[in-house]
């Protein structure tokens, strides 16, 4: 690597009215290198990389580039100095083209000048694509991708322009592993060109097989820095946390009684079909599988959210009719789903009342809400689902990613649903809050409720289930017993290798 920093740091502050969210960070990134950026959320690392990109300004402190001192007053002039950034939140406009939400902000126009020359877009971001996953077409509107495909869309959209350094804030939250390797082939790449990287993720595994060195980060400080290769990950997860995580087993909780029933289902917008598997009381079903095997439009069937073609559904014996979200939250069934931000909240409403949405009608007397009704509630499940901080009457939006699902998990208790639907249920979430949340679906299965959770994380799933069911194409590919689990057999049954044939329903 080079000897001259192509990114520092230098005592770098940020005061917001109450809050010092960064407290004298100094540190920096040679060129050609992977800096991993670690820390809980709130750890201050969003913050310091909104400095970066010109979103904020620091209270005090330097940024310098290639030696220089750069102030970036607004983000087109991090940009014009070769900063890239990779958000969490995808910043995109849904009724746009692939191609023109990778130029959003910097459209390529004609020889004139005054027109957008689209054809010259969509050839470049074809080329940007290919590099990542061809088959995803510029010409499409971006709504109609999966999130999947539309992070790998905002990756190849700071290829487009030559970035000299590339922030990527949790790049891979909704990839899969495979998707995860083609990435970790294009960093790696980027990183031998010269390009400095900064890798922020929650994902362990990733950081320390790509990173080489890492800045960990607490309550807005710089804790010390890490040789990502040489340092054991205990050792990194306690100076994230400022503790010790230990590690813990499966507890399993599986009786014997059926609740949950599905037999040939099928989907009417869908390619899921015929999908056929029960859950026990207790049971903790994992359901894994690439991005496009049905597995998130599986839990959409079972929630009322897409229209079911063909099959049935029983919950202790009763069929149901799952024609609606309300008929599904009326017959026990709660959704977690993938995208929590987008159809989970409503941000700028307290958490309480994001809690109590789908149990308005045991809150209601006479048509009016019984507020005093919904902060007994809300004190008590946020209490046991901890909260933190415990401010019931604060926006939702201001939570950490971790507690926004502790929240919706709260929201189900309330409704008193005995069907539980995780679709991702740790996306974006910080280690420290991954085993809160791990804890609470072994709690909630420990009281008997039927829960299934779709994870692209494989070590998740075989962390969280006694039992996996792979999809592949829309249909149950195989179901594997906790014996039976490993990432090869899933990843096998997820491809289709040969020789692998699918299971019998349980």
């Amino acid at each position: 690597m080079a000897s001259t920093s192509r990114l520092k740091f230098e005592g770098i502050s940020k005061e917001f009215p109450s809050v010092k969210a960064l407290s004298d960070v100094s540190f920096e990134i040679m060129p050609g290198e992977i800096h991993a950026l670690l820390g809980e959320n709130g750890a201050g690392k969003s913050t310091l990389l909104r400095i970066l990109s010109g979103v904020f300004r620091p209270t005090s402190g330097e940024v310098y580039v290639d030696g220089q001192a750069a102030q970036f007053k607004r983000p087109v002039a991090a940009r014009a100095a070769g900063i890239a950034m990779i958000h969490q939140e995808l910043q995109q406009v849904p009724n746009l083209t692939v191609a023109q939400n990778m130029f959003l902000g910097q459209p390529l126009k004609t020889a004139g000048g005054v027109l957008v020359n689209r054809r010259e877009q969509e050839r470049r971001a074809r080329e940007a694509l290919a590099m990542i996953d061809p088959s995803i077409d510029p010409s499409l509107p971006i709504r109609n991708l999966k999130v999947a495909q539309r992070q790998i869309v905002e990756i190849a959209r700071a290829l487009l322009f030559n970035a000299k350094i590339i922030a990527m804030d949790e790049p891979t939250s909704s990839l899969t592993p495979a998707e995860f390797d083609s990435l970790a082939v294009i960093i790696e790449k980027l990183a031998a060109s010269g390009v400095a990287i900064i890798y922020v993720s929650h994902k362990m595994d990733e950081v320390f097989r790509i990173c080489h060195r890492g800045t960990v980060m607490r309550d807005g400080a710089v804790v010390g820095a890490v040789d990502i290769k040489t340092t054991p990950e205990k050792d990194v997860i306690a100076m994230m946390v400022g503790r010790e995580l230990m590690h813990e087993e499966h507890r399993s909780y599986v009786a014997a009684q059926v609740r949950l029933e599905v037999r040939d289902l099928s989907s009417a917008a869908t390619h899921v079909k015929d999908v056929s598997f029960d859950v026990r009381r207790g049971e903790v079903l994992g359901i894994a599988g690439l991005v496009g095997s049905g597995r998130t439009e599986l839990l959409r069937l079972l929630a009322g959210v897409d229209p079911i073609a063909a099959g049935t559904v029983k919950l202790d014996g009763t069929d149901l009719k799952l024609t609606s979200p309300r008929s599904a939250i009326a017959a026990g069934i709660g959704l977690l789903p993938e995208e929590r931000k987008r159809e989970g909240i409503i941000p700028i409403r307290p958490v309480s009342t994001n809690m109590a949405l789908p149990s308005l009608g045991k809150f209601s007397r006479g048509g009016l809400i019984r507020h005093g009704e919904v902060k007994r509630t809300a004190n008590d499940l946020l209490k046991r689902v901890n909260l933190r901080p415990f401010q019931i009457n604060r926006p939702i939006k201001l939570f950490s990613g971790g507690n926004q699902q502790k929240a919706i998990i709260a929201r189900w208790l309330a409704a008193g649903s005995e069907v539980l639907l995780f679709d991702e249920p740790t996306r974006g979430i910080d280690v420290g809050a991954k085993s809160e949340i791990y804890h609470l679906i072994e709690q909630l299965a420990s009281e008997g409720r039927a829960i299934i959770v779709v994870s692209s994380e494989l070590p998740e799933v075989m962390r969280v289930s006694d039992r996996v069911v792979v999809m592949r194409n829309g249909r149950i590919a195989a179901q594997l017993g906790r014996d039976e689990l490993s990432e090869q057999a899933i990843v096998a049954h997820a491809v289709g290798e040969a020789g692998l044939t699918a299971r019998d329903p349980a």
